[in-house]
């Protein structure tokens, strides 16, 4: 089925144009290149995978309870619209607010490939070119699965949030061959990141546990290669051009706290869009939410030299400023960890399988003979 007829929203006109500022450059130099680079990109080529073949689409998902997400999650919950519900109400509930997370992951990916797409072509280094291309084969197979998982399993899709569409067209309008590194890699990959591990680590539900442990898996990857190409350049600029860069992270930030409250929804669901940003605010579950969301931007954004006092003044407002001593390298770690130990756990139940399938041939024929 078409995408267009799965739309809970109207997504407007496609495609959407955004055009193309800055150089492409070239480089003549084919031997020289950063030594963490190069490892990160061997280890972008070592680590493709195939959406088709590692993930069981054959497990079932309920569209009415994608996620498992209790009542206490969701931002109606104790409100005269949940009391009014019926069990179908619920259902259907759960099934727009996994849609509309779901369907910003697929978005973000799409963005995040024509980013890749864009450091390939404007980067001034050939180890960063290098990697950016096994990225972009990342993301294209991202957005792939984030789509079959929208078409076959939820059946819904929501057009792409008016924020998070408003910080891509500003990352990719930027001149500035940087600006892609700083605003994909940094702000929505971290902000990516830290919303996959969070339903990754709630979720009971198979498959979406699966797509969201491998997904995790490459992008700490892409979060590790920003770090080193922006930590390097930023050593090099002046106040001014970093404090230009600051005032960047500080709108982004915003624009990513305001895209997280699901408002979309709730206006689908009879519920005035004032009252629908009011709900959202007074969510508990929301404000621990947006909180962790943070956990893998904060620190990155410190790491790569980003640190003045405006910028610290922000974090503090937003009430995550302390999450700037939070462990990236751990965190990253935990997330090849779990990948790795799903993968382990899956082939050894397959593999057990086999053998009882095996030893109960076996038993049947020798019960014939």
């Amino acid at each position: 089925m078409p995408t267009n007829d799965l739309y809970a929203k109207d997504p407007g006109d496609a495609p959407w144009e955004v055009p193309a500022s800055g150089s492409a450059r070239f480089t003549w130099e084919y031997d020289a290149g950063r030594d963490r680079l190069l490892a990160l990109y061997q280890k972008g080529k070592d680590k493709q995978w195939d959406g088709q073949k590692r993930i069981d689409w054959e497990l079932e998902v309920d569209p009415y309870d994608p996620l498992g997400t209790p009542d206490e999650a969701m931002s109606l919950y104790g409100t005269p619209y949940w009391a009014k519900m019926t069990d179908r109400d619920k259902g259907e509930l759960r099934q727009h607010f996994a849609s509309w997370q779901f369907s910003q992951f697929l978005h973000g990916e799409q963005g995040a490939m024509i980013c890749a797409a864009r450091i390939v072509e404007s980067a001034p280094d050939l180890d960063a070119k290098f990697y950016s291309a096994t990225q972009t084969m990342d993301e294209a197979r991202h957005a792939e699965i984030y789509a079959r998982f929208l078409h076959e399993k939820i059946g819904l899709v929501y057009p792409i949030n008016d924020n998070l569409q408003s910080l891509l067209g500003d990352t990719l309008r930027d001149s500035r061959w940087d600006m892609p590194y700083l605003g994909m890699q940094v702000l929505i990959e971290g902000l990516a990141l830290a919303a996959f591990g969070m339903i990754r680590d709630t979720t009971d539900k198979p498959l979406p546990q699966q797509i969201l442990a491998y997904v995790m898996q490459d992008e700490a990857r892409h979060v590790a290669f920003g770090r080193m190409a922006l930590r390097d350049c930023y050593q090099q600029l002046t106040e001014a051009e970093l404090r230009e860069r600051e005032d960047f992270v500080i709108e982004g930030c915003y624009l990513m706290r305001d895209r997280l409250r699901g408002v979309e929804v709730l206006e689908n669901f009879g519920v005035p869009k004032a009252e629908a940003e009011q709900l959202s605010e007074r969510s508990e579950f929301l404000q621990l939410f947006r909180k962790l969301l943070f956990s893998r931007i904060v620190p990155c954004v410190k790491d790569i030299g980003l640190w003045g006092k405006r910028l610290q003044q922000a974090y503090a407002d937003m009430g995550v400023f302390e999450l700037g001593d939070s462990n990236l390298d751990l965190l990253m770690a935990q997330d090849e960890e779990i990948a790795e130990r799903l993968d382990a756990e899956r082939f050894a139940a397959e593999e057990r399988e086999r053998v009882a399938e095996v030893r109960e041939a076996i038993e049947s024929g020798a019960a014939e003979g």
